[in-house]
């Protein structure tokens, strides 16, 4: 059987690459999308996510506008690493009315539905924003909850957006920690410790640009930006890719490994944002988390590529 989930996301670029991985993997139903407040503000993620759905052919699937704010403070955006549109200054026509529909409808209202309704997984590759609020407004439904996969934090790795903070977590550290210490199932932590060896090189973007397809020139188009940017963030070649390390893990758990630990987040000070990893138990607290340290990074490119392109994705790594 399909396994039923939600895409809770800020898309944003490698968000982008994450929902087209997730609609394009026929072991996945998506029943829904909730777009929260992140990498760019909460209503033109919607529109990127109808951009992508649009692209797979994927009109079907309900997207739903989240928070526009994290929980306790003003909202930061990634725009100078996404592009002012979010998708890399690409400029991608909107989707229109009469193409598909759109009712706005709320995000977090609708991960309480879903779950009441039956078992469902949540993939939040975004801020933990939306799923703090449904949490805080009807934990009881998240007895329903099978997996919770989160992208973001870091253990041992450095930050992205302060020495010791990932972006997601930075963003509203108050629902991270909400969500780490009160949620029925462990989170499973795809952080930067993993995802910053999730490289799209070079060689694979003239792969990707040799195959003449639009979900391939799309892929070129967005990450552009996004090889510009890592070029002089972090002086690589290529970008990292992180959401859609989360997908690929879900899954295959072993793509990945790691360690159970208690695991909570930062919420004032110099290290905001910061993933407190307790590795060694100095707490005595039970494990709340599964944090992931190593990844099979060309087995995930692998499998990225050819749920994606078929055996024409084999030829993108070569």
């Amino acid at each position: 059987m399909k396994k039923r989930v939600i895409i809770d996301c800020d898309p944003g670029i490698d968000d982008s690459l994450a929902l087209m991985y997730a609609l394009a993997s026929p072991e996945l139903d998506v029943i829904g999308i909730t777009v929260v407040c992140g990498n760019v503000p909460t209503d033109m993620g919607v529109e990127n996510a109808r951009k992508v759905c649009r692209l797979m052919g994927r009109t079907d699937i309900p997207v739903y506008a989240g928070a526009e704010v994290p929980l306790k403070r003003p909202l930061v955006t990634a725009q100078d690493t996404h592009g002012m549109d979010g998708l890399g200054e690409t400029d991608f026509p909107a989707v229109s009315e009469a193409e598909w529909p759109y009712e706005k409808l709320d995000g977090a209202g609708f991960i309480v539905k879903a779950l009441s309704e039956g078992p469902v997984s949540i993939i939040a590759i975004g801020p933990m924003t939306n799923i703090a609020l449904a949490l805080e407004y009807k934990r009881s439904v998240f007895d329903n909850l099978e997996r919770f996969v989160s992208m973001g934090g870091n253990f041992k790795s450095f930050g992205n957006c302060s020495p010791v903070a990932e972006f997601n977590y930075w963003v509203d550290p108050e629902a991270a920690k909400y969500v780490f210490e009160h949620l029925n199932c462990p989170v499973e932590m795809v952080g930067l410790d993993v995802t910053r060896q999730i490289v799209l090189t070079p060689e694979m973007i003239c792969g990707l640009l040799s195959l003449e397809d639009a979900k391939a020139d799309f892929i070129t188009k967005i990450t552009r930006f996004y090889v510009e940017f890592h070029k002089k963030q972090e002086g690589i070649d290529g970008c990292v890719i992180n959401d859609p390390l989360a997908v690929g893990y879900f899954l295959n758990k072993d793509l990945c490994s790691g360690i159970d630990a208690y695991t909570t987040v930062e919420t004032e000070g110099l290290c905001v944002g910061q993933s407190i990893v307790d590795e060694k138990g100095f707490w005595k607290k039970e494990a709340n988390s599964h944090i992931l340290t190593q990844v099979d990074s060309r087995r995930f490119m692998r499998q990225f590529m050819t749920t994606l392109f078929g055996s024409r994705g084999e030829g993108v790594l070569r």
